[in-house]
């Protein structure tokens, strides 16, 4: 079965970076977009990123733009987000979810569980002094 397994999230200071992984199973990773939405406390599912299946093309939102990178190793299945200069409103839970196709979708606005195929239990980032 399809299995997505974030790890890396952890308290950091405002200023400091953390790097979050995704290990892949149960599908052909490299024919498929990832991406990573975070929900921040009481509020809706927010999308951050995401990288197409050859890791070729990357988009992210505003918010996190210039800051966070994402990246894919695909003999590894495995997508990195690499996150800079956290803020405390970078604070939530970080969820990644294999997209339905190889190209990856450009989302605004809420984040619905069913815009996405599949998803990671989420790892908690919390960016607090």
């Amino acid at each position: 079965q399809v299995q997505l397994e974030e790890s890396g999230g952890g308290l950091v200071q405002p200023g400091g970076s953390l790097q979050l992984s995704c290990a892949a199973s149960g599908f052909i990773f490299r024919d498929y977009a990832m991406a990573w939405v975070r929900q921040a406390p009481g509020k809706g599912l927010e999308w951050v990123s995401v990288i197409s299946a050859t890791g070729g093309s990357t988009s992210y939102a505003e918010s996190v733009k210039g800051r966070f990178t994402l990246s894919r190793d695909n003999s590894k299945n495995t997508v990195y987000l690499q996150m800079n200069s956290l803020q405390p409103e970078d604070t939530a839970v970080y969820y990644c979810a294999k997209d339905f196709d190889d190209f990856g979708v450009i989302r605004t606005g809420p984040v619905r569980k069913d815009q996405y195929e599949y998803w990671g239990q989420g790892t908690q980032v919390t960016v607090s002094s």
